[in-house]
């Protein structure tokens, strides 16, 4: 390999637990960079379904060493629930999974204030997972935040913490809710300290040491690039950077060190929340994706709005990622389709236009090129000739004006349903 960045180039559920579970086969280290519990992987493997919020998805393969790095927010309670959920099913996590002690605590506090301020029927909600992420990234940038290696010193903790809730009290007063005593909120963590302590070191220097010796290291990002702070649809947008740009940053290495970028899309486009969506569908073919995809929050639940593919706003993911590669997922969920739709260009009210107009995105038209469906069922294909004529069709136009090569094509939930078009360790294909 060695370092691999693996991104969402939609608005995030694009299926990295799958893909990076896949890469991850023959990798030394998995790193989340960043994000917090607010994103869910969703893995099938010998038939048994797992979902992982915080832990890198490759603790499912028993050599790799998994890392929660500097640039995540941690909820130590999240954390512990979903160690000991994965311990519970045979996964053993003991001695592989280590946390930066330079990654910031979402405390109750930060949940709570994310909750009022998403509350039902408010008008300026985000739609946010109201996991405290956001907030808790606001006393990052606004230097209160309380970083896991605290939990080292219960005095250190206690300071850091008191300074934090009292700058949030008038916040939580004005929103309508009752500020939590000081006690309250440590005490609510004290129990996690004990298993998190042990876990806690200097990611950056592990990392690092691990690309420098040229380790397979496979770095995993959350969200989608249309989420980004810097270059999504602001301000419906998470509070981290999940574009390749920010594993650099939230991993600690520097970016000579990154061999490849692959780009993950879906066959069509999700998006949850809210913030503008040109292809969205409001009708029984976008509550068919929906079923058949299964396109439910792994986090929250919620339902996932549904649209056809946007090649606009995939070439600018290419452009803004550096992509070297695609891999795009639920082909199978558009079986059955009369029609394929896909989104070619946009009208807007200065014409029309094949790039991506952040700045009037919520009032575009799209453009769109109709294919054929398919019928046949796809969790049997193994290779582009396998498919239906009218499948390889959609995807060969999808490639070539995507601007960028297909490393491979996921046909199912599973990890066998895949058809690789390239070794994912091999050399590469520039775009």
């Amino acid at each position: 390999m060695p370092a691999i960045v693996i991104v969402g180039a939609q608005w995030g559920d694009e299926g990295k637990g799958k893909i990076v579970d896949i890469y991850t086969e023959r990798a030394d280290m998995v790193v989340r960079f960043g994000g917090g519990p607010n994103a869910g992987h969703t893995l099938v493997v010998d038939h048994q379904k797992f979902v992982v919020r915080l832990v890198p998805s490759g603790i499912l393969r028993q050599g790799t060493t998994c890392v929660l790095a500097q640039g995540m927010v941690i909820d130590p309670r999240s954390l512990v629930t979903e160690l000991d959920e994965l311990e519970s099913r045979g996964i053993k996590t003991s001695g592989r999974l280590l946390v930066s002690d330079r990654a910031h605590v979402i405390f109750p506090y930060h949940v709570l204030v994310d909750g009022l301020r998403e509350g039902e029927g408010k008008k300026d909600a985000i739609g946010t997972t109201k996991r405290g992420v956001g907030p808790c990234y606001e006393d990052k940038f606004a230097r209160r935040g309380v970083p896991l290696g605290a939990f080292r010193d219960v005095q250190k903790l206690r300071e850091m913490t008191q300074r934090a809730l009292a700058e949030w009290s008038p916040v939580i007063r004005h929103l309508g809710g009752d500020v939590p005593r000081l006690d309250d909120v440590l005490a609510a963590i004290a129990p996690t300290r004990e298993r998190i302590v042990p876990l806690l070191v200097d990611t950056q220097s592990l990392v690092e040491r691990a690309v420098r010796a040229r380790k397979n290291v496979v770095l995993e990002g959350a969200q989608g690039t249309l989420l980004d702070v810097d270059h999504g649809t602001y301000p419906f947008v998470t509070s981290s950077t999940p574009t390749a740009g920010g594993a650099c940053v939230g991993a600690g290495v520097g970016p000579t060190r990154i061999d490849e970028v692959v780009g993950l899309v879906k066959a069509y486009t999700t998006r949850v929340g809210g913030g503008p969506f040109p292809t969205e569908l409001h009708d029984e073919v976008g509550e068919s994706i929906r079923k058949v995809g299964a396109e439910f929050g792994s986090v929250t639940g919620r339902p996932r709005r549904t649209g056809w593919l946007d090649l606009p706003a995939l070439r600018y993911a290419v452009r803004v990622n550096g992509l070297d590669a695609l891999a795009v997922t639920k082909l199978d969920v558009l079986t059955g389709l009369d029609a394929v739709k896909v989104c070619v260009a946009y009208d807007t009210s200065h014409g029309r236009t094949e790039d991506l107009p952040l700045d009037e995105f919520g009032t575009v038209t799209p453009v769109y090129q109709t294919f054929k469906g398919w019928t046949q069922p796809l969790g049997g294909a193994r290779s582009m000739a396998d498919l239906p004529r009218e499948a390889r069709a959609y995807l060969d136009f999808v490639e070539a004006k995507g601007e960028c090569p297909f490393i491979l094509v996921s046909v199912g939930p599973a990890r066998d349903e895949t058809i690789l078009l390239r070794d994912p360790f091999g050399p590469q294909a520039a775009c």
